[in-house]
This record gives C-alpha cells, sequence and structure tokens, in this order.
C-alpha cells in the first residue's frame, strides 16, 4: 500500500462518485470532476452530481466523529447528495411520506419491478437497521455490509438518492467497524460494470430470498475492488516515487509539495496550490512550471478567461484506466 494513503483517498472516493452515479444514468467522467474542483469552469449537471456525492461523503466521514452512524447521520447525507441538483425537488433529507417503487420509466406502482414497504413503516425499519449495524460482533463484517446494502436498498426510505447513498453506507459501515483504517475500497465500479447482475441479485433476495447468490456477488466485488484499490496504489507510489526523485536532483522550492498535491488533485491551479500549500503566487507557478519543465505536469490553457491549468496526465491515466 502507498506510505502516505492519505493522498490516495480524494481520488479513490472521486473514482466512486463518478461510478456510484452513473449506475444512476449521469455521464460525467473523472477527468471532467477534477477538471470542475480546479475551479473557473462552469459546472454541468452530471458533474455536480458527483461533486455532491463527493461532499456527502466528506461531511459523513467527518460527522462520525461526532454521530454514530444513524438515522440522523444518513439523513444529512442525503440532503447534501440532492442539493440543488437533479432530485432537489424530491425532500432531500426527508424520509419520504408517500409511497414509492422502483422500475423501468414510466412504470406504474401496479407494473414496477419492486413496491418498497409503506411510508408509515419506513421509520421503524430504519430504527431495526440502526441496532443491526451496531449489534455486538458477530456475523462476519462484509456479509453484515452486505445486508446492511440490501436492506437499506429495499426499505428505499427516500425519494430519490437511496442507491447512492446505499453504496456510501458501506464505506461507513467498514469504517465503524474499524475494517477500513482509510476509505480506500469502493465498489461502485464493479456494480456499474455489472449493473444488470448487481441489480437482479438485490431483486432475487427480495424475490425468493436468494442471499447466495447477493453475497457472493458483493462478496467477489470486495475481492476485485481490494485487488483493484492495491494495484492503482501500487502504480501511483511508483510514480511518485519517480517523480520526487527528479524533483530532488533539481532541488526546486516547494516543487516536492506540489507533486503531493498532483496526487490529491491531478489538475491544479497557481491559486489551489497557493491556497493549500499557504505559499506566495509567485512561488506557487514557479512550482508549477517547473514539474512542467520536468514533464510531470502538462500546461493546459482552459477555463473562461485562459486561465492556465496544469495537469497529471500519467496521474490521471492511473486513476480512469479501466478495471
Amino acid at each position: 500500500m502507498a506510505p502516505r494513503p492519505q493522498l490516495l483517498v480524494g481520488p479513490y472516493l472521486r473514482r466512486e462518485a463518478v461510478s456510484s452515479t452513473r449506475i444512476e444514468g449521469t455521464q460525467a467522467s473523472l477527468a471532467e470532476v477534477f477538471d470542475a474542483e480546479a475551479g473557473d469552469l462552469p459546472l454541468g449537471p452530471d458533474v455536480e452530481e458527483v461533486i455532491n456525492y463527493v461532499r456527502a461523503m466528506e461531511t459523513g466521514l467527518h460527522r462520525l466523529s461526532t454521530l454514530p452512524l444513524s438515522t440522523r447521520l444518513i439523513r444529512e447525507m442525503h440532503a447534501v447528495i440532492l442539493a440543488g441538483v437533479r432530485g432537489r425537488e424530491r425532500q432531500p433529507g426527508e424520509l419520504r411520506t408517500t409511497q414509492n417503487s422502483i422500475g423501468p420509466p414510466g412504470a406504474s406502482i401496479a407494473t414496477a419491478t419492486f413496491v418498497p414497504p409503506p411510508p408509515d413503516e419506513v421509520g421503524a425499519l430504519l430504527d431495526d437497521l440502526e441496532r443491526f449495524v451496531h449489534e455486538p460482533p458477530g456475523t462476519p463484517p462484509l456479509v453484515q455490509a452486505a445486508l446492511l446494502h440490501y436492506q437499506f436498498e429495499t426499505i428505499h426510505p427516500f425519494l430519490d438518492g437511496n442507491g447512492r447513498l446505499g453504496r456510501l453506507l458501506v464505506v461507513f459501515f467498514l469504517v465503524v467497524r474499524g475494517r477500513l483504517p482509510e476509505p480506500l475500497l469502493y465498489l461502485s465500479p464493479y456494480f456499474e460494470a455489472r449493473r444488470a447482475q448487481y441489480y437482479d441479485a438485490l431483486q432475487g433476495v427480495r424475490e425468493r430470498g436468494d442471499f447466495d447468490r447477493w453475497l457472493a456477488i458483493f462478496l467477489d466485488a470486495v475481492c476485485a475492488q481490494a485487488a483493484d484499490a492495491v494495484t492503482r496504489a501500487e502504480r501511483l507510489t511508483d510514480l511518485r516515487e519517480r517523480y520526487r526523485a527528479g524533483v530532488q536532483a533539481s532541488t526546486r522550492g516547494a516543487a516536492n509539495q506540489v507533486v503531493d498535491l498532483a496526487f490529491e488533485q491531478p489538475v491544479l491551479t497557481a491559486r489551489a496550490v497557493e491556497r493549500r500549500l499557504t505559499i506566495t503566487r509567485p512561488a506557487a507557478l514557479k512550482a508549477l512550471r517547473h514539474l512542467a519543465e520536468l514533464g510531470i505536469l502538462v500546461e493546459v490553457p482552459t477555463g473562461p478567461r485562459g486561465q492556465l491549468r496544469w495537469r497529471a496526465e500519467s496521474v490521471l491515466a492511473v486513476l480512469t484506466a479501466e478495471d
């Protein structure tokens, strides 16, 4: 694993956010998200949904220091996921008070693939789910995480955003149980590549009680994505070591700090570097230009006013490579 896994938390979370929102129909790419977060570019609606997912995860991880994994925390994250994006009119942060259904576009409750429990049962079902999350260890944590995701998806407690939030809860549960020292395991890329299989397995539990198939798919996802996370971390670690060796040989100011920053945020501006490293604008520009001379960054004149950006193309290539 990487010597500084914290450098990878942000990029890995954004990979998860892109895949999880794609499962729900968005088309944003990881590169577009990094470009948007660099600032000074208009945000498309799909990118906004991804960024909301990132904010929900970051908010939730921060809140876990003072709040248990609970219905209250779930509602707070849901409000962030739907803030100002598609579905914002569907009561962000509020448990549903009307009947919903799961099915193809245009399906009625009568023709839906699945009809979740009635709204007057949602509160009690979430209370049961909360007790399940905090019950004494007995069931293996990964099996418990799989059951948690299935149960949340089946309760479908909100009018929109249930899938995205349900996938986030897997990571939160494993963090709470101490199984993830850093939140670097994300399953959505696996489920995105097998979307029909993922949905069919969840439905199989509802219709036939086929837990074996759902657990098999979930545990396959864990194994595959754990291996993927390690492989990417190793490639990024090797890349970072090469970059830092090249910078140290040239001994130039803040450049080493900017190298690390480029692994957290592969699209940079002088303003972002100035703010993150608390250095002057000239020092930030000097470091960015030096890394461009070394081939670590590529200068890209984008932005509405021609504001320069620097992209760590090799870092982006590792992060966006197919699983």
